[in-house]
């Protein structure tokens, strides 16, 4: 028994020995943890605050998922961008390309990388193409922050096209009825805050503002005219909103609130016009 215990304890030192730890890429790395922006530097490496027009567009929460996909959230936990992201094998560039709603391109972003540990993720931008030697270091640091989870970032990842419509008895109403055929088309709401409702004609109904409460209970709409002025402002009760369906409840007569409307949306692949 002793000469088996010893010969066991050898072979598993043995073992470890010969042990080779598998060593993290920098894509592991970076989608390893949530990440804040906790600090920026001008070139000539000066403090620059975080509310500075010359780095806050790149202020926020990141997550940079396995999958590919990134999220990106304000410091108020605000939707800002959302897309797919890349790191080199040398860890020495991330992109990052920003998606509407419907898949295509907003944006392709490319960054130096300055530092990527396991508990800092430093880049550098270059804001002014004409001129390179103008540039920011934006500083990010392992976070232990949630993403939100209130819906909006399912709400802002497909296209959404009116399926159907209910009325307060729970009957089918029809889609041209005047009770809800404003409500009908093809809803784009964008990660940047701003949305686009289109006819299922294709013609453009109302555009402007969204958002979602914190407890992703109610959807706040507000429309804008083409010089940004207010049309109406409408906050609706979310009943369903997952990857497939969103349905909201429309109450017309805030005094008479047992007469309703709940719209239907199914997700839908149907570029904006």
């Amino acid at each position: 028994m002793t000469a088996i215990l010893f010969s066991a304890a050898f072979v598993s030192c043995s073992d470890n020995d010969d042990m080779v730890m598998e060593q993290i890429t920098p894509s592991q790395m970076l989608s390893s943890t949530p990440w804040e922006t906790t600090a920026a530097r001008d070139k000539n490496g000066q403090p620059v605050n975080l509310t500075d027009a010359s780095v806050n567009g790149f202020v926020g929460f990141a997550y940079f998922k396995a999958d590919g996909n990134f999220v990106i959230y304000g410091l108020n936990d605000v939707l800002r961008s959302r897309g797919t992201w890349s790191v080199d094998p040398l860890g020495k560039t991330r992109i990052i390309t920003a998606l509407n709603p419907d898949g295509t391109t907003i944006f392709t972003r490319s960054v130096d990388i300055l530092v990527l540990n396991s508990n800092e993720f430093t880049y550098r931008i270059h804001t002014n193409p004409s001129d390179p030697s103008v540039y920011y270091d934006i500083v990010h640091t392992k976070t232990a922050h949630a993403e939100p989870a209130n819906g909006q970032l399912t709400l802002a990842f497909t296209p959404w096209e009116t399926t159907g419509a209910k009325n307060s008895s729970g009957n089918p109403v029809a889609l041209t009825d005047p009770n809800v055929s404003g409500f009908v088309g093809y809803s784009y709401f964008k990660a940047n805050g701003t949305f686009t409702i289109y006819g299922l004609n294709n013609v453009l109904r109302s555009q402007g503002t969204w958002s979602i409460s914190p407890d992703g209970k109610k959807r706040t709409i507000t429309a804008l005219d083409a010089n940004g002025n207010v049309l109406f402002t409408r906050t609706v009760d979310i009943l369903t909103l997952n990857s497939s369906e969103f349905t909201y409840r429309i109450t017309p007569d805030a005094g008479n609130p047992s007469v309703y409307y709940d719209i239907i949306h199914t997700k839908v692949d149907h570029k904006e016009p």
